[in-house]
Parts: C-alpha cells; sequence; structure tokens
C-alpha cells in the first residue's frame, strides 16, 4: 500500500534567491507517520505543510541547506542569554496539541501584516487554511504558547519525532518585538528537546544569500546538510558558556 502520493511538481520563483527557478516536490502523506520515520524525514530536511511534507530538488542550484541545532552541545551565546534574562519571572509557555481559535488567526494576521511579511498576492489567512496547514499533521505536532504575564503573545508548531524535533512556524504579537519572542521561542524549543531527550532542533532551511534565514546560523554549534551528510559548523562552546535563562 502506497504511503505517500506526489500533488505538486512543478517549477516555481524560488523564495529565497531573486531570479532562481525553484523545484519543491509536494507529496501527501496517506498515513500519520512513526516517530522514526519522522526522524528519518527530518534528517532528510524534509519540510511538513499540513499532511505533506517537501524539501528542494532544484535542477540548476543547492543553496538551500537542512540545518539543525545539536541539542546536548548547544549553549547559548551573550545575545541569547540577554534576551532570556527579559523573559525571566514574566513568561509561561504552554504544551498543548495544536489547535486554532479566533485569537490565534488573529495573531497570525497581525504578524504577517504588521511585519511586513505578506506578499503581495497574499490575502489574509483563514481558519480553513490555518487548520489545513498548521493543524492538520502526518506527525506528531505540538503547539507552544508563549505567555507574557498571562498575555498571550506568541505561538509556535514543532513536529516530533523519537529522537528529533523540527520547528515549523512560530508567529507572534508585533507590540512584543523588543523583547525577542523569535530568539525565546528557539531556546524554548531546544529546551523542550533537552527535557524530552530528543538530540536534535531542524530549524529548517538556511540560505547564506538569504537574509530573513540568517538568524539560523547563531544558534551554535549547529549542523548544515550539504550533499546528503550533515556537517559541524562552529565550535562547541564550552560547558560553562550557560543555558537559557542564564
Amino acid at each position: 500500500m502506497a504511503v505517500e502520493r506526489l500533488v505538486y511538481d512543478g517549477l516555481q520563483p524560488c523564495p529565497y534567491r531573486p531570479g532562481q527557478i525553484a523545484r519543491m516536490p509536494l507529496r501527501q502523506q496517506l498515513r500519520a507517520l512513526t516517530l522514526d520515520e519522522t526522524d528519518e524525514r527530518f534528517a532528510r530536511s524534509e519540510r511538513r505543510v499540513g499532511t505533506c511534507l517537501y524539501r528542494t530538488e532544484c535542477p540548476s542550484c543547492t543553496a538551500c541547506e537542512g540545518l539543525r541545532v545539536p541539542v546536548d552541545d548547544f549553549r547559548p551565546g551573550k545575545t541569547q542569554r540577554r534576551v532570556a534574562r527579559r523573559w525571566e519571572g514574566h513568561a509561561r509557555v504552554d504544551v498543548v496539541p495544536p489547535s486554532w481559535s479566533d485569537e490565534h488567526l488573529r495573531l497570525y494576521n497581525r504578524h504577517k501584516g504588521e511585519r511586513g511579511l505578506r506578499g503581495d498576492d497574499d490575502g489574509e489567512m483563514t481558519a480553513a487554511s490555518y487548520v489545513g496547514w498548521l493543524v492538520h499533521s502526518c506527525s506528531l505536532t505540538v503547539e507552544m504558547r508563549y505567555h507574557y504575564d498571562d498575555h498571550l503573545v506568541g505561538i509556535g508548531v514543532v513536529d516530533l519525532g523519537r529522537t528529533s524535533a523540527s520547528s515549523v512556524y512560530f508567529y507572534f504579537d508585533p507590540d512584543y518585538s523588543e523583547l525577542s519572542p523569535g530568539t525565546w521561542s528557539a531556546l524554548q524549543e531546544i529546551e523542550l528537546c533537552r527535557r524530552t531527550g530528543r538530540r536534535w532542533l531542524y530549524l529548517g532551511l538556511w540560505v547564506e544569500e538569504c537574509g530573513h534565514l540568517s538568524y539560523k546560523a547563531n544558534y551554535r554549534p549547529h549542523e548544515r546538510q550539504r550533499g546528503g551528510s550533515w556537517i559541524r559548523s562552529g565550535p562547541t562552546p564550552p560547558r560553562g558558556d550557560g543555558t537559557p535563562g542564564g
């Protein structure tokens, strides 16, 4: 019995490198993946959209590299520790099954609109589109809700395998931008992996020339996938360099 079916395999403008052509075959999963199967797909730098998985298979470019953080080796840098201190005594993180609500939708659309992330052809996210992308899943998925002084300021969606996790998407209240909620969420996803005994956090794709993906390289050490192999980038910091919140 087939496990997946190809639902799209066209050429399209590259979202990361202007002027380039991208190919990202989209494969719908016909059943839920096991935890071990999910780990295998993460290790191939596959990303999830609803119940589909994709990875770049571009005809003339190999700039996209998967990036993952080895949880046991990660130590936050000075800026990341400073961000963690801003949240001390104010933060609450709830890990729950993924869902949607009017509050989710308002927050998502504010994040896209007020931060200039909506494309010229994009309208506001609808409930059906939100559920289809971030709630329906082919893997074990959790939602991380970030509160600051009991105000919901951000939501992250994370897929889980047996030994790894993959950051799917994070959005936040633009009024709280000065708290660097994106950095805080990544630190908390790493902490979730550490707390649950998972070895890797996959942060998705990294492209050297793409500015809005550059933040991923700040989580060190990390590994990038090149030619099918995962290659370490950056030295392992000393054990005394601190932990999130330190």
